[in-house]
């Protein structure tokens, strides 16, 4: 049987990720854990196909990587490029950001992935007519 989220065969690795945070993830976390962040749920290492995503929101469908500096190496350049398009295919928008980023400018970071105000209910609600 095909898993598309969660294989177990990659559940040891996704727990080994967990327990080896780099400090940048681990900031990361602090601010989105437990819906922190808008009420919204993110998960950290989560798998969706043969991919271990650092975090993932199945509400926004969106993926956030953090980057250290051996993504600058072209041979993970090629590995990342194969995976956000696969992951565009499942109809996952995925974001980048570099762990120096995360670490000096935590805020900066969360206001880039803010979602989108939900939109104005223009029927009914509090409007009284006359």
């Amino acid at each position: 049987m095909m898993f598309n989220r969660n294989d177990p065969v990659l559940k040891e690795q996704r727990r080994g990720l967990r327990r080896n945070q780099t400090d940048a993830e681990k900031a990361f976390w602090s601010k989105v854990r437990a819906k922190q962040f808008y009420g919204i749920k993110f998960f950290r290492q989560y798998s969706i196909g043969p991919y271990i995503l650092d975090f993932y929101c199945p509400t926004l469908k969106l993926a956030v990587e953090l980057d250290g500096g051996q993504h600058t190496e072209k041979q993970n350049q090629e590995y990342d490029t194969a995976r956000t398009e696969y992951l565009t295919t499942q109809g996952i928008k995925v974001v980048r950001f570099w762990n120096n980023e995360v670490l000096c400018n935590i805020d900066g970071v969360l206001e880039k992935i803010t979602p989108p105000a939900p939109p104005l209910n223009l029927r009914g609600g509090n409007s009284s007519s006359s």
